[in-house]
């Protein structure tokens, strides 16, 4: 399994901005496909944004496409979510997970690997 550490997360205002970052181990970055999910307090947890190994392939909740963008650079073993144009409901916690299988999933099950999360709060 691959270590993962987020960070970033914090209170705005909503129409703000926050970038999430997820420092994975070293020397591991191209062997997963790696994703963004969050939970919500008395919510399942759902997935926010996907990207392959490549970083060419991403793939999105339709709730966050043109607001959210998920990025990776894997000489700094790292993925980010950039998020703007932030709305109250996307107050929760946003965990960064990886997923060493063949295809790009949206499902939590498949993957291996999984942060302990950062709180995201979003203000009305």
């Amino acid at each position: 399994q691959v270590q993962l550490v987020e960070s970033g997360g914090g209170l705005v205002q909503a129409g703000g901005s926050l970038r999430l970052s997820c420092a994975a181990s070293k020397g591991t970055a191209t062997a997963y496909h790696m994703g963004w999910f969050r939970q919500a307090p008395g919510k399942e947890r759902e997935f926010v944004a996907a990207i392959d190994r490549s970083g060419r392939n991403t793939y999105y909740q339709d709730s966050v496409k043109g607001r959210f963008t998920i990025s990776r650079d894997n000489a700094m073993n790292t993925v980010y979510l950039q998020m703007d144009n932030l709305k109250p409901e996307d107050t929760a916690v946003y965990y960064c997970a990886a997923d060493s299988g063949l295809l790009l999933s949206t499902r939590p099950s498949l993957y291996d690997s999984w942060g302990r999360g950062t709180q995201v709060t979003v203000s009305s």
